[in-house]
C-alpha cells in the first residue's frame, strides 16, 4: 500500500442537506487531555472551531484534566440548546486508559459507550466516539511532518 501524500491539509467535508438536517439536534463535545501548556488547549479549541464550521449543531470543548471546562461542565454547556444527543469526541490517537476508562466514567457510562443525561427537563443521550486511531489522513499528516523536517534540515 502506498500512501498518497498531499502538500496541503484536506478540508473537512460538509454534510449533505439531508444529513445536516438530521444532525442539528446533535451536539459534539470535543475532548482533550488537558495540559499546563496553553498551546494544547488552543489546539483543541482550534479543532473544535474547524468542526463547528461544518457541523449544524452546537460544538463545545472539555478536558479530562488540568484545563477548564472539565467534562461535567462541558456537558452542562449544552443547556438551552434543545439537543437530543451529545457525541463525546476524544481527540486522542488510541484507546488507552483515558479513552477506555477515565472518559466513560466522567460521562457517567457504566461499561458501555452510551449514557443518558437529564438536562432542561429532557433526557439527552450521550455517546462516546472512537479515538482517532490509525487512519490514512493521520498517516498523511505524519508523513508531511517528516517531509517538512527533512526540508528544514536540508534548507
Amino acid at each position: 500500500m502506498h500512501l498518497r501524500v498531499t502538500k496541503e491539509p484536506q478540508e473537512i467535508t460538509p454534510l449533505g442537506d439531508f444529513m445536516a438536517d438530521s444532525m442539528k439536534d446533535t451536539g459534539i463535545l470535543v475532548l482533550g487531555h488537558g495540559s499546563r501548556l496553553q498551546y494544547n488547549k488552543e489546539l483543541i479549541e482550534s479543532m473544535a472551531s474547524m468542526i463547528r464550521d461544518v457541523h449544524p449543531g452546537p460544538v463545545r470543548t472539555a478536558y479530562l484534566n488540568m484545563n477548564e471546562p472539565d467534562i461535567k461542565a462541558g456537558l452542562q454547556s449544552f443547556s438551552g440548546t434543545k439537543i437530543k444527543k451529545i457525541v463525546a469526541l476524544p481527540v486522542f490517537l488510541a484507546s488507552g486508559v483515558h479513552v477506555s476508562k477515565d472518559i466513560p466514567r466522567e460521562l457517567g457510562m457504566n461499561g458501555t459507550k452510551k449514557a443518558v443525561l437529564s438536562q432542561d427537563g429532557e433526557k439527552i443521550d450521550i455517546l462516546l466516539a472512537e479515538p482517532l486511531g490509525a487512519d490514512e489522513c493521520i498517516a498523511n499528516l505524519a508523513y508531511r511532518r517528516f517531509i517538512a523536517c527533512c526540508e528544514h534540515v536540508q534548507g
